[in-house]
């Protein structure tokens, strides 16, 4: 086993470390909070010009053609100095260039890559609807039905990350309602944003402010046959290698939060004085912090073994949905216990501490609630599904 990064690696951590520094202050972090809902374009476009859109595009498209160890240290370093900024490349990493890069067809990822990888291009999925997310295929009810050269799409999504800046958003709905499983009847398909028919409401959310979730609704949209994405009812079966690679970006991300904590709860006890010494000095504090620093190591271990897994080509299906519960999990407690450590201080706007805890929520239950990547790590063992 080798832990060490190639020095191509270490040349990209170090590329983002310096982005994050110049571009991603902590002033300015804090002022994306309270004002955007989706990194500016100056941002977006900064991103581009470090090759971050393009990571993992074949570089006959535009991209780099590298894989997820690079997009994990791309993630960690994005999500430790903005969680936000952390997830809209992630779902652009995961949702955008993963998918067309998977199931595309030669015409799509002409036309869609190269403008993704520059960019251009925007991307968004959706996938969850309103009856549930984690159980899809019992929630699920938008529909397209055939329409001359056209498919029409008709229904409701929601909790769409960055739907509402979307150029383009894979959509999945049922495209044969007499299968006798919803697993069998699901297609995915690219959609125009701009499409009529569509409108996309932002959802007031608790955190991550800077990457906003959306309702999308579908009232007979219109869809070119040729924009199927995949093949034909088999949608869910393909969309797995986009969801597991998704549970490696969401663990990226809380690991990115985690370490923002780290740092800033030990700068803070070297500073303050209680009873006369540094509060770092009190077992209970230095335990705390050593906890912290013990279950982000493993969290990093564990999340970069699926990268490497996938960039192998070996099945990690549960290696990724166990890195995504345990960094999210831990991710929430690590905030707690900052915010607990800076006492007054930490339940203060003007303090980072409490930004660390209302992102890291998100990563609990989306894109899959923990307690459902414990059943499936459950049922790898042969238990029989408890749901």
């Amino acid at each position: 086993m080798d832990f060490e990064f190639t020095k191509e690696q270490q040349d990209i951590q170090k590329t983002i470390k310096k982005f994050c520094e110049k571009e991603l202050t902590k002033q300015y972090v804090r002022w994306l909070d309270e004002h955007c809902d989706f990194p500016p374009d100056d941002i977006w476009k900064k991103l581009a010009a470090i090759g971050i859109h393009g990571l993992i595009v074949p570089e006959r498209y535009g991209g780099a053609e590298l894989g997820y160890i690079e997009a994990v240290i791309v993630l960690e370093e994005l999500s430790k100095a903005c969680s936000s900024v952390g997830v809209a490349v992630a779902v652009n990493l995961a949702l955008g260039q993963r998918t067309l890069t998977e199931l595309g067809n030669e015409k799509q990822k002409e036309k869609f890559l190269p403008r993704i990888a520059s960019g251009d291009l925007k991307w968004a999925m959706a996938l969850t609807e309103p009856a549930g997310g984690t159980d899809i295929l019992g929630a699920i009810s938008t529909t397209a039905v055939e329409d001359g050269d056209h498919y029409l799409i008709n229904g409701q999504k929601t909790f769409i990350s960055a739907a509402h800046v979307a150029d383009y958003i894979n959509t999945v709905a049922i495209t044969d309602q007499k299968a006798p499983k919803k697993s069998k009847a699901l297609s995915t398909f690219i959609v125009d944003a701009k499409t009529p028919g569509i409108r996309i409401r932002q959802i007031p959310k608790f955190g991550n402010h800077a990457c906003a979730a959306c309702e999308v609704f579908f009232d007979d949209v219109r869809v070119p046959k040729e924009n199927l994405l995949g093949t034909l009812n088999k949608g869910w079966y393909e969309l797995l290698s986009t969801l597991n690679p998704e549970r490696i970006s969401v663990a990226a991300n809380a690991i990115g939060i985690s370490m923002a904590v780290l740092e800033d709860v030990v700068a803070y006890v070297k500073e303050r004085y209680i009873f006369g010494k540094p509060s770092g000095t009190f077992m209970a504090i230095q335990h705390m912090i050593a906890d912290m620093a013990i279950e982000i190591e493993l969290a990093r271990t564990l999340t970069y073994k699926c990268a490497w897994l996938a960039d192998q080509g070996k099945p990690y299906a549960i290696e990724s949905v166990m890195a995504k519960q345990f960094a999210s999990d831990r991710a929430v407690v690590h905030a707690v216990n900052g915010m607990e450590i800076l006492g007054g201080y930490g339940y203060c706007m003007e303090y980072d501490m409490q930004r660390y805890l209302r992102d890291a929520k998100q990563f609990p239950f989306a894109p899959i609630n923990n307690e459902s990547c414990k059943n499936m790590v459950a049922e790898s063992f042969g238990l029989p599904r408890s749901f």
